[in-house]
């Protein structure tokens, strides 16, 4: 039992120190104004994202409630290929809609906390628990370097390791079929 005793006593101390606190939503999301397009202008990527330019994530709400979700961008350079996926998202906290479940395959659904949405709607933030990836998303594909910085500090301020954060390239042309994919080649 001393033998048990001496190794689990350490362990959980190293638990304790790695442990993040549970991880804050914003008071309340108003999802209409929430919806629409938001360009991905820094996240800690996931494997489907490495390499991505001219990223946007689109919400539209469903009539049953759930959000309709569009994530579209250019692999590997501006002329990339366009990649698009549509996972959909289902708010899991009536009381703040910030909180949702972010499913791509059945029926997974990813943990999604908007931990950041500024009074204007114009900038946001989504974490999730693990800490492992994060997106900051804007009405605008660019922040200037002072916001960026801001935001990189408050990421840091929740428990991210800010070194994983990148910038996600943007670089739009007037022609918006570019942006969408319309006319795209097969």
């Amino acid at each position: 039992m001393k033998r048990i005793l001496t190794l689990f006593v350490p362990a959980l101390s190293l638990y304790g120190c790695s442990h993040n606190a549970p991880m804050a939503t914003v008071d309340y999301v108003d999802i209409d104004r929430f919806m629409g397009d938001w360009y991905v202008v820094a996240n800690i990527p996931t494997f489907l994202e490495e390499g991505a330019h001219n990223a946007v994530e689109s919400y539209a709400r469903n009539d049953d409630g759930t959000i309709a979700t569009t994530f579209t961008f250019r692999a590997g350079g501006f002329d990339g290929k366009l990649k698009q996926y549509n996972p959909t998202g289902y708010v899991k906290d009536d009381k703040t809609n910030a909180l949702w479940g972010m499913q791509f395959i059945w029926p997974i659904k990813a943990d999604y906390r908007i931990v950041y949405l500024d009074n204007e709607y114009s900038k946001t933030i989504i974490g999730r628990e693990a800490r492992d990836y994060v997106w900051v998303m804007a009405r605008d594909p660019q922040l200037s370097d002072d916001e960026y910085l801001e935001i990189v500090e408050f990421i840091g301020s929740i428990g991210y390791d800010t070194s994983k954060v990148n910038r996600v390239p943007h670089d739009w042309p007037d022609d918006i079929e570019k942006r969408t994919g319309e006319n795209e080649p097969s």
